[in-house]
């Protein structure tokens, strides 16, 4: 079972808690903060467990995140799981992005435990990432483990590089799809699909 994605990680070591503390400290003194005034004293370590939370996806063994949880099951209706809140980080500026994400697919035989789709997204959310290449992730992944006649997935996210920066946009939002097998070569597999997530 392979993580889909641009550089697969084939390695899931502990986070670098150390040199995220003293890039931190050296990232304060860069921008003309002295690292030593009671303010900032613990932010070194309090970035680096915040990253070890946000970025804890590069830790996680997809095949101990299912840890069996495929059941045959005979129903072969579309399985839907809607407003999955996922927050991740832009590898472009390393900065928030955040929404919901919208999974269905078709069963062929199996199922996965409900509790395991939104720990899937969380998986490739908890990266550095763009939404479109952490869309398609969810997708392949879901349909790699149960092998299901098709796989849809939507995402509404926000990006603070956006919203704060740059352009500075705070209403903008982006929605990407991918859709695989049934949901893409069936038109009204697709609107039914669209159409559940809107109501």
């Amino acid at each position: 079972m392979s993580a889909p994605e641009d550089n697969p990680i084939t390695e899931y070591k502990p986070i670098n808690k150390r040199k995220i503390v003293d890039a931190v400290t050296e990232i304060l003194t860069a921008v003309g903060e002295d690292p030593q005034r009671e303010g900032l004293l613990r932010t070194p370590h309090r970035v680096a467990n915040a990253y070890g939370e946000i970025l804890e996806g590069y830790t996680i063994d997809p095949e101990k995140l299912i840890n069996g949880a495929l059941f045959t099951v005979d129903y072969d209706e579309m399985v839907v799981v809607k407003d999955i809140e996922f927050f991740s980080l832009c590898e472009h500026h390393m900065l928030p992005f955040f929404g919901r994400a919208h999974v269905a697919y078709i069963p062929r035989g199996k199922v996965i435990g409900l509790s395991k789709i939104p720990r899937i997204v969380d998986m490739f959310a908890h990266r550095l990432q763009v939404q479109e290449r952490l869309t398609q992730q969810i997708a392949q992944f879901i349909q790699e483990t149960i092998n299901p006649w098709g796989v849809g997935i939507v995402m509404e996210g926000q990006h603070l590089c956006m919203m704060m920066r740059g352009v500075k946009k705070e209403q903008a939002s982006m929605t990407t799809s991918a859709m695989l097998g049934g949901f893409r070569t069936r038109l009204e597999t697709r609107m039914e699909f669209l159409n559940m997530i809107q109501r």
